[in-house]
């Protein structure tokens, strides 16, 4: 039973025992007008979506992404991953945002697979705050400064960079569509925008089953492709196999094109933090020193031994 669920049957419970007068339920504080204080009844948290990397700007105006710490068997799951296989990690990682993540909207109906791919790492990072608050579970790094000075740093949001789309395209982006109309001399209106989570597990599995039958994979497509597929439902290994078809047929002229812009719109978290250490800051790689799998299994736990 999720969380809902057992939070419905509590209401329940309390409006049988209204019933059996044992006192009244106020239901007023249930009212769609203070949803938010609910979903802190059931744990979850909002996230700005303003202040992820993608700065909010593909997804719906109101749209509200609420999360909640992992649980014990979420993290149990979780920490059978095999780092050595992409294919395990990226499950691994979808699965956690799966579960502990809600997303709604007014006009359609939403789910994890439409945060942006450049976002999921944000996400997960702020359900392991949730899920590990205390000051010693926190993720380090080692450092060694211009000095030759060792430190240990915090990997937190705050130290974050992000990639920014460049102010050449700014006059493209389609504020209804979420996307960037580009328009172009040779080859019309392009729309691009960055992928989804739904966009990059249907190219995923694509790979992973041409890699089993053992068959060729065109690896320009899957450097292009993510960018100009706008939505994840619908989208099929036929749509995916459609577009090598047509890619082949592209002058090298518009391959470069939609690559080079493809590449200009990056927007997750840069490689390193910038971090001030003393008077000086410093680019710092963000690195796991027990690998991914330190995210939800805590790197120090000697503080719990006696």
């Amino acid at each position: 039973m999720n969380l809902e669920d057992q939070y419905k049957n509590m209401v329940e419970g309390q409006e049988n025992q209204q019933d059996a007068g044992l006192g009244k339920v106020n239901m007023d504080r249930f009212k769609p007008a203070e949803a938010q204080d609910a979903n802190l009844a059931l744990g979850y948290h909002s996230v700005n979506a303003v202040n992820m990397p993608s700065g909010g700007m593909f997804y719906p105006n109101d749209i509200k992404i609420n999360i909640r710490s992992a649980n014990v068997s979420e993290i149990r799951h979780f920490s059978s991953i095999d780092e050595t296989n992409v294919f395990d990690a990226d499950e691994k990682l979808n699965y956690i945002l799966e579960s502990c993540t809600q997303i709604t909207s007014s006009k359609k109906r939403l789910s994890y697979k439409d945060i942006l791919e450049e976002d999921r790492f944000y996400l997960i990072l702020s359900i392991r705050d949730l899920t590990f608050p205390e000051p010693e579970s926190n993720l380090t790094v080692d450092h060694v400064d211009k000095k030759g000075d060792k430190h240990q740093i915090e990997i937190k949001k705050e130290n974050f960079t992000y990639f920014k789309v460049p102010e050449t395209l700014d006059k493209y982006y389609d504020e209804e569509r979420k996307s960037f109309m580009i328009e172009t001399k040779s080859f019309g209106t392009i729309e691009m925008r960055p992928p989804s989570i739904g966009v990059m597990q249907k190219m995923t599995a694509y790979i992973k089953d041409r890699q089993e039958k053992k068959e060729k994979i065109d690896q320009s497509v899957l450097q292009v492709m993510p960018y100009m597929v706008s939505e994840w439902r619908g989208f099929t290994d036929k749509e995916i196999f459609k577009f090598e078809v047509e890619m082949n047929g592209w002058s090298g002229k518009k391959f470069s094109l939609i690559y080079k812009l493809a590449e200009e719109m990056k927007v997750g978290v840069k490689p390193d933090m910038s971090v001030q250490i003393g008077d000086d800051w410093e680019d710092v790689p963000i690195g796991f020193r027990d690998g991914i799998k330190s995210l939800f299994i805590v790197q120090d736990f000697a503080s719990e031994l006696l």
